[in-house]
């Protein structure tokens, strides 16, 4: 015959490992049945069209010319959209198969797989770089204001690039990091 050493059956979880929320013998409130038609009623009307806001005959012949005005300034001018996808000055940017820091005129976007942070020039209190003693690792790490630290680490090609990753973010950072700010 075999025996158990430990209990003979598993205590069922209580409602805190469950949820952190719970509380013993304290329900929330159910709402009753009067609120929620009241509430279905009001979504109900607010879709109904009112005839107020349909458009009249004459509107809708003469609103043509302020419809394609309207389209007109929607359209972005030319180079508007360039201007915003190629920033004045230096850009640095590093990447490997897995993580990818751009440091530009927006400011430093850190990527890792497929999680992403950004952060403003005006977010920044400092960024260090540091590299690894025998390998081809090489470390950014963003400080913000108040006191915690984003690193991210980047496998370079060849060694070489690690000193050349390290000038072009010096120059990025010179062009637009205010240590003052």
């Amino acid at each position: 015959m075999e025996q158990s050493t430990g209990p003979s059956s598993i205590p069922p979880l209580q409602g805190a490992a469950a949820d952190p929320a719970f509380v013993p013998g304290i329900t929330g409130p159910r709402p009753d049945a009067a609120a929620v038609t009241a509430v279905s009623d009001e979504a109900d009307a607010a879709i109904e069209p009112d005839e107020a806001d349909a458009p009249d005959a004459a509107d809708a012949a003469g609103g043509t010319d302020e419809a394609d005005a309207v389209v007109e300034d929607a359209v972005p001018e030319e180079g508007g959209a360039d201007a915003d996808a190629a920033p004045e000055g230096p850009v640095f940017e590093a990447a490997d198969r897995r993580a990818r820091i751009v440091a530009d005129g927006a400011g430093v976007r850190l990527s890792l797989d497929e999680e992403s942070c950004d952060f403003r020039w005006d977010e920044i209190g400092a960024v260090e770089t540091a590299s690894g003693r025998f390998g081809k690792r090489f470390t950014v790490t963003v400080h913000t204001p108040d006191r915690r630290w984003y690193p991210i680490e980047i496998d370079a090609p060849a060694r070489g690039h690690i000193t050349e990753w390290e000038s072009q973010l010096d120059a990025v950072l010179d062009a637009y990091f205010d240590e003052n700010a």
